[in-house]
C-alpha cells in the first residue's frame, strides 16, 4: 500500500527543516486548506498550521449544502449567487463521491406563494447555467404530500420542486488536505500559531508555532503568510498589531438531528420564512433527518460553541408549524453549534441579516494576507483570489490557477453506496485493511455501519490524532448520534491506542474527554 498522503511526523520534520516557504497558511478549515490546494498545484511551496483539527470549527458545522443559496437571491445578492452556483458545478464535477444532487420542495399554503417561489426558482436555475443540476417546476399537493409524507395537509396548495446540492463538510476538509499534500505541499493538526516573525523593515516573514502534542516549538520563514483562521482572524491579527480593530463578528448557526422517519422523504424540505423571516432547512443527510440553521449573533468565539435553549425551541417550534408529527426535544440524538465569521458591522444594526456573507480578503501594511467570511460552496474562488493576492504580496513568480480542473482526492465515478460513498477511491484502501486483517470487519456499533477498519484508517491516512478527531470528523458519529457515539468510545480509543502506540491511561484521558464534549451534543430532556 501507498505512503499515507497525511503523516504527521515526517510533516513535522519538514515544517523543522531549514527552509523559505512561499506560503504559511494559518488555519485549517475550508479557506485554509484550500488555499493549501490551489497554492500547492501552483508550484509554491506550501504549509498549512492549524491548532486543533482540520474543520474542528465552523467548517464542520455548516447545514451540508453545496449551494447558491436560495436565500440571497431574496434578498437581491445576484452576485454571490451567481458565482456560488458557478462554484457548486465544479464541486460537482471535482469531488463527486463527496457532494451530490438534492432535490428539494417548498411547501406552500396559498398560491401567490407557489407562484412567488416558482418564479424565483426559475431565475436559480437560469443562474445556474451550463451547471444547472435539475428545473425548478410546480407540484400537486398530492404530489407534494406523497413526497414528504410527514407534511401537514391541511390548507395546503402543494408545493415547488427545486435542486441544489449537498455534501459532508468534515470529509471534505479531510480530501482537500490530502490533496494539498498529494501536490507537495504540508498540512500539519494541532500546531498553534503564536508568533509573526517579522524582518527589520515590519514586514511578516515567517511564523513561530507550537506542536501542541509534545509542547516543542518551531520557527519557519515564509515569503508570505495567510490569516485563514475564520472568527480567529482577529487573534492571528492581534498578534500583528495592538492596534487592529475587529474584523469579525460572530454568528451562531444551530443544527438538531433526528430520526429520518420524521420526514419521511429521500426529499429535503426547505421552510422559505421562519417566524424571524429566516429560511429553515430539513434535509436528509448519512440516514438521519437535519434541521436548521439558526442565525444568532454572539458577543465571543471558542472552538465549542454551546447551543442555545432559544436556538433549539426555534428549530423544533419552526418544524412544528410544517410537520404533521414533529421531534419533541426528547427525539433529538444530536444537537451542534456552528460560527460564521461575518465582517463586523460598521453601524448599529446588530441583525445578522445585515452583516455581509460575501467574503473579505485584506493585506495589512506588513504583509499578512487576511481572508474572512464566504461559505463552503465558495471555497475555491475565495483560495484562487487569496494566492493571486500572495503572488503580488510576496513577489512570487506568477503561475495560473489551476483547480478548475484538479480532482479532489478521492475523486471516483461511479460513486458507491452509503458511507463508502463518501471515501470515494479509498474505498478499496480500507477493504484492503479488512482482506488483510479480517477482524477490523467488525462493526463499531451495532447501530450503525461503520466498521473498525475505518478507525486504522483514519488514524493511518487521515491524521487523526484523538477520539474526537475519529468520531466527529472521520465518521461523523457524534453529529449524527452523540449518545451511541458514546457507546462506540472504548472500542474506537482501544483501536487508536494500538495504532498509536499509546497507554490505557491514554485510552481512559480520551474516553474522560470525549464523554466531556458529547455532552454538549446532548440537550437536556425537558
Amino acid at each position: 500500500m501507498n505512503s499515507p498522503l497525511l503523516d504527521r511526523n515526517t510533516a513535522l520534520q519538514r515544517a523543522a527543516a531549514p527552509s523559505q516557504w512561499d506560503l504559511a497558511i494559518i488555519g485549517g478549515g475550508a479557506t485554509g486548506l484550500g488555499i493549501a490546494v490551489d497554492a500547492a498545484t501552483r508550484g509554491y511551496s506550501t504549509i498549512l498550521l492549524e491548532q486543533h483539527d482540520f474543520a474542528k470549527g465552523t467548517s464542520s458545522r455548516s447545514t451540508k449544502l453545496v449551494h447558491g443559496g436560495v436565500r440571497y437571491l431574496a434578498m437581491g445578492d445576484i452576485k454571490l449567487v451567481y458565482h456560488a452556483l458557478y462554484e457548486r458545478g465544479l464541486i460537482f464535477k471535482n469531488a463527486p463521491h463527496l457532494a451530490h444532487i438534492q432535490s428539494f420542495i417548498i411547501p406552500c399554503y396559498s398560491f401567490f406563494d407557489k407562484w412567488k417561489y416558482l418564479i424565483g426558482l426559475k431565475v436559480y436555475d437560469w443562474l445556474a447555467g451550463r451547471y444547472r443540476i435539475g428545473i425548478s417546476k410546480s407540484v400537486s399537493k398530492r404530489e407534494t404530500a406523497d413526497q414528504i409524507p410527514g407534511i401537514k395537509t391541511n390548507r395546503l396548495k402543494g408545493g415547488v420542486r427545486y435542486f441544489d446540492g449537498q455534501f459532508d463538510d468534515a470529509r471534505l476538509a479531510i480530501n482537500l488536505a490530502q490533496t494539498a499534500a498529494q501536490h507537495g505541499g504540508v498540512v500539519l493538526n494541532y500546531c498553534k500559531v503564536t508568533e509573526l516573525l517579522k524582518d527589520d523593515r515590519g514586514k511578516v516573514a515567517g511564523v513561530g508555532f507550537t506542536d501542541e502534542e509534545t509542547g516543542r516549538r518551531f520557527t519557519l520563514n515564509a515569503k508570505v503568510v495567510v490569516n485563514a483562521t475564520g472568527v480567529f482572524v482577529d487573534d492571528i491579527l492581534q498578534l500583528d498589531t495592538d492596534e487592529h480593530r475587529s474584523l469579525v463578528r460572530p454568528s451562531q448557526g444551530t443544527h438538531i438531528v433526528v430520526d429520518r422517519a420524521f420526514l419521511g422523504s429521500s426529499e429535503a424540505l426547505m421552510i422559505p420564512k421562519t417566524s424571524d423571516g429566516r429560511v429553515l432547512f430539513g434535509i436528509p443527510w448519512h440516514d438521519h433527518l437535519l434541521l436548521g440553521t439558526t442565525d444568532t449573533p454572539i458577543a465571543t468565539h471558542s472552538l465549542e460553541p454551546r447551543p442555545l435553549d432559544t436556538e433549539i425551541n426555534f428549530i423544533l417550534e419552526t418544524a412544528a408549524t410544517y410537520l404533521a408529527n414533529p421531534p419533541q426535544r426528547k427525539d433529538v440524538l444530536s444537537i451542534f453549534a456552528g460560527l460564521r465569521p461575518l465582517a463586523a458591522p460598521t453601524g448599529t444594526n446588530e441583525s445578522t441579516k445585515e452583516i455581509s456573507r460575501d467574503h473579505k480578503l485584506m493585506v495589512n501594511p506588513s504583509g499578512l494576507i487576511t481572508i474572512t467570511g464566504g461559505k463552503w460552496t465558495t471555497y475555491r474562488k475565495m483560495a484562487e483570489e487569496t494566492v493571486d493576492k500572495a503572488m503580488e504580496t510576496g513577489g512570487l513568480t506568477p503561475r495560473a490557477c489551476r483547480t478548475k480542473t484538479v480532482k479532489i482526492h478521492g475523486h471516483q465515478t461511479p460513486v458507491q453506496k452509503g458511507h463508502w460513498a463518501y471515501y470515494g477511491s479509498d474505498a478499496s484502501g480500507i477493504q484492503a485493511l479488512v482482506d488483510s486483517e479480517p477482524a477490523l470487519a467488525e462493526k463499531l456499533h451495532a447501530g450503525f455501519d461503520h466498521i473498525a477498519a475505518q478507525a486504522v484508517w483514519a488514524v493511518r491516512h487521515e491524521m487523526a490524532r484523538t477520539l474526537e478527531d475519529v468520531l466527529a470528523r472521520r465518521l461523523r458519529i457524534l453529529f449524527l448520534d452523540a449518545a451511541k457515539s458514546l457507546e462506540m468510545a472504548p472500542k474506537v480509543a482501544g483501536i487508536m491506542a494500538a495504532e498509536l502506540g499509546k497507554d490505557t491511561a491514554w485510552i481512559a484521558a480520551q474516553i474522560e474527554q470525549y464523554t466531556m464534549l458529547a455532552a454538549n451534543y446532548l440537550p437536556e430532556r425537558k
